[in-house]
């Protein structure tokens, strides 16, 4: 028996709750598959089941392991039949996490058209504005925007996202339009403050090839970009923000650009994968699906 006959057998013990009806799903005596699972325990050093007379269950580790080992069994899976079953599509779930905004109003939206395409493939979607450990977390590929640190990770650049400088109607009617960054000591921002560092982000503008920042005065700090917008939509301050978030805000005329010659650098928009020689195809038929996805919703 080999490792990955192992992996399954655990796999199935899992989900069968019990090692009785794992043993005749498989077709193996009972104690083959309780030694699979001991011989398991043994070579990855922790316990990775509870065992009662009613019910298995997976420990904690247990838990990571299980979610691992389906990755795994996947993966050999769609390798045995990569050459036998070449018109195959890809196949298995797909564990993915963007930033909230991104997963609501673009990605969401138009996973129908991606699971009618790919009907094998099953999407765990984590929407969230935390950085997620990919490897820790059993996570197939993140989405992350701005710059990205040193992480050892597999990095796609898969676009860039204009940011626009607004405000509401009701907020310029108080306190004037600005037209040049020379105006903006006049003015109010919404301050935004990274989740990650706590940091407040300075107010940024180009001139040519040279970017220029300056903290802006505000009376509301938020940490999360539906905060921003809505501060901004009750007339609380200026905002810099992506363009698509706010596009229908715009359309709507419930916001107004600003200082349209005088933007932020574009954020770069980058998927990340744990460092493998090989990706699977269902992480790449989506890469190249989301990358589409995302080119288009971010053009001006």
């Amino acid at each position: 028996m080999d490792r990955i006959d192992r992996f399954r057998i655990f796999a199935r013990v899992v989900d069968a709750a019990s090692f009785t009806r794992a043993a005749d799903m498989l077709g193996l005596p009972r104690s083959s598959v309780s030694a699979a699972v001991a011989e398991l325990e043994g070579r990855v050093g922790a316990r990775l089941l509870h065992r009662t007379t009613r019910k298995v269950s997976p420990t904690q580790d247990g838990a990571a392991f299980y979610e691992r080992c389906l990755r795994v069994i996947a993966d050999v899976e769609e390798t045995e039949g990569l050459f036998r079953q070449r018109s195959a599509k890809p196949s298995g779930k797909l564990r993915i996490d963007v930033p909230g905004r991104i997963g609501r109003l673009v990605v969401a939206p138009a996973l129908p058209a991606f699971l009618d395409e790919y009907p094998e493939i099953d999407i765990d979607l984590g929407v969230t504005d935390r950085a997620v450990n990919l490897i820790e977390e059993s996570v197939d590929c993140v989405l992350r925007v701005g710059p990205l640190n040193d992480s050892g990770l597999i990095a796609r650049s898969i676009g860039k996202l204009p940011l626009v400088n607004v405000a509401c109607p009701s907020y310029l009617a108080s306190h004037g339009t600005p037209r040049t960054p020379g105006d903006l000591s006049l003015h109010w921002a919404v301050n935004y403050a990274s989740p990650s560092t706590g940091r407040v982000e300075p107010w940024e503008w180009m001139d040519g090839d040279t970017m220029h920042t300056l903290p802006l005065r505000g009376r509301v700090t938020v940490n999360s970009a539906e905060a921003y917008i809505a501060c901004c939509l009750a007339g609380l301050g200026l905002i810099q923000v992506p363009a698509y978030d706010v596009r229908h805000h715009l359309h709507s005329g419930a916001l107004v650009e600003v200082m349209p010659d005088y933007r932020a650098k574009p954020l770069p928009a980058t998927l990340l994968y744990p460092h493998r020689q090989h990706l699977s195809r269902r992480v790449q038929v989506f890469a190249d699906w989301l990358e589409r996805l995302l080119k288009k919703a971010f053009a001006p």
